[in-house]
């Protein structure tokens, strides 16, 4: 029997608080403000621990993958904390419409609310699709043009923290800098400015300032990369707090921007038409949008490359390229073959060290991910790459310990490098000098 959807009213978005789950605190974070300025009242989910995934195997299928049992858990966790009134609680998910299960968490979730005897709670899809739609919520043209900006904010800050926090002179500047700039980002969208591309440029080339104006000791540190399913690879809540305790092993951490799978996933229509055959109008109009879209990434890449200690990493047509020879564009399911890419930009722009993410359940992951391990390794020797394994029931003891291995390795071939160059400049004086 078909359970019954609970539609979001009009009525609620006065009354009822929405959660949201622990994913990109810094994305979700100004994301939060904004839906807060078009009159919702949400809050981004801070409640983690053993007892998240306990409740998620209670009411998730243990099959099930783990991403999805990790956000089920973590919302009836929350209602069952006593925190909220569950009669004025409505819970928000993502619902992709794409191959991946994340189009049936909603439907999970609603099973598992039911469960636990809180079948009464809405839960609103937050989709482009118009898969699902409520009465209460709906997403305006202000809204988008904001929630795009969100992003691409987000993927800055979050670019500068990383190559700042390993080296800043004095602990916690970087981060203090993240929550002054969120704060300032979210007053500006709320009063409808920073959101023309002309103001983000100025905006981002101000922030961009400010992190340069950090004082930083650029001493050689590990230099480390985290790619995976989305959820586990952007989530301390399914990573175990994977790039803290990068941190704290002396690493600099590069973790590629949510605008990249955003970019994946426009050009995945232009490819279904190149690959199958479709709509020239639905191609050129996809174009059109990752044309206009990838202003975004030029941006942010600009403007760190016009500072003194920063630069701009990502780049979505380069990643691209270099995965032509390790796997097919028609591989699309889950983070397809951008999984891959990312692997090979980040070893183009000298993070050879690599964290691969793989959540129990992600197939999908398994493959284009692991899978392709020994491929990139054959046209890149030096790559340092790791599968860590993320599930209900592995220890964080041993995640770790492997890494450790990764990172001994990593300090090692360092150490050769610097070697090898300091050998070789003594050479070079030495023929100068004859």
């Amino acid at each position: 029997m078909a359970l019954e959807r609970i539609e979001f009213t009009k009525e609620m978005k006065r009354t009822h608080k929405i959660l949201l789950p622990n994913m990109l605190p810094i994305h979700i974070g100004l994301l939060s403000k904004v839906f807060n300025h078009h009159g919702f009242n949400t809050e981004l989910l801070q409640n983690n621990g053993h007892n998240v995934v306990e409740c998620g195997l209670k009411y998730v299928h243990n099959d099930t993958c783990y991403p999805a049992l990790l956000v089920i858990g973590q919302f009836i966790d929350a209602l069952q904390s006593g925190k909220y009134d569950v009669h004025k609680v409505a819970l928000m998910i993502t619902q992709t419409g794409g191959g991946c299960r994340a189009s049936n968490y909603i439907h999970l979730l609603r099973k598992a609310l039911e469960k636990a005897g809180f079948g009464f709670v809405p839960v609103i899809s937050l989709n482009f699709s118009g898969m699902e739609k409520n009465s209460g919520f709906k997403l305006s043209l202000s809204f988008i043009r904001k929630a795009i900006a969100c992003v691409a904010y987000g993927d800055l800050l979050m670019t500068l923290d990383n190559q700042t926090k390993p080296y800043e002179t004095t602990k916690g500047e970087s981060t203090a800098l993240v929550n002054d700039w969120t704060t300032k980002i979210a007053d500006e969208l709320s009063k409808g400015k920073g959101v023309s591309f002309s103001a983000i440029k100025n905006n981002m080339q101000t922030i961009a300032d400010d992190f340069d104006k950090l004082k930083i000791n650029k001493v050689p540190r590990v230099k480390v990369g985290i790619v995976g399913e989305i959820y586990v690879k952007f989530s301390s809540l399914a990573n175990n707090d994977l790039e803290q305790f990068l941190y704290e092993q002396g690493c600099e951490v590069m973790v590629p921007g949510l605008l990249g799978f955003i970019y994946y996933c426009i050009d995945n229509i232009i490819q279904d038409v190149n690959l199958y055959g479709g709509s020239g109008a639905k191609k050129k109009i996809a174009e059109m949008i990752l044309n206009f879209a990838l202003k975004y990434e030029k941006c942010i890449n600009d403007v760190q490359n016009n500072t003194k200690n920063f630069i701009g990493y990502a780049n979505y047509k380069t990643a691209k390229e270099l995965s032509h020879d390790v796997i097919g564009i028609g591989c699309k399911m889950g983070e397809g073959w951008l999984l891959p890419a990312e692997m090979l930009e980040l070893i183009h722009n000298g993070f050879e060290n690599i964290i691969c993410a793989q959540p129990f359940g992600c197939l999908p992951n398994h493959i284009a991910g692991k899978g392709m391990i020994r491929k990139i390794r054959e046209k890149y020797p030096n790559a340092n790459i790791v599968p860590i394994d993320y599930d209900p029931g592995a220890t964080k003891v041993n995640q770790e310990n492997r890494i450790k291995l990764m990172l001994a390795i990593a300090a090692e071939q360092m150490e050769n490098k610097y070697d090898t160059a300091d050998s070789q400049s003594s050479e070079e004086k030495i023929l100068v000098n004859n």
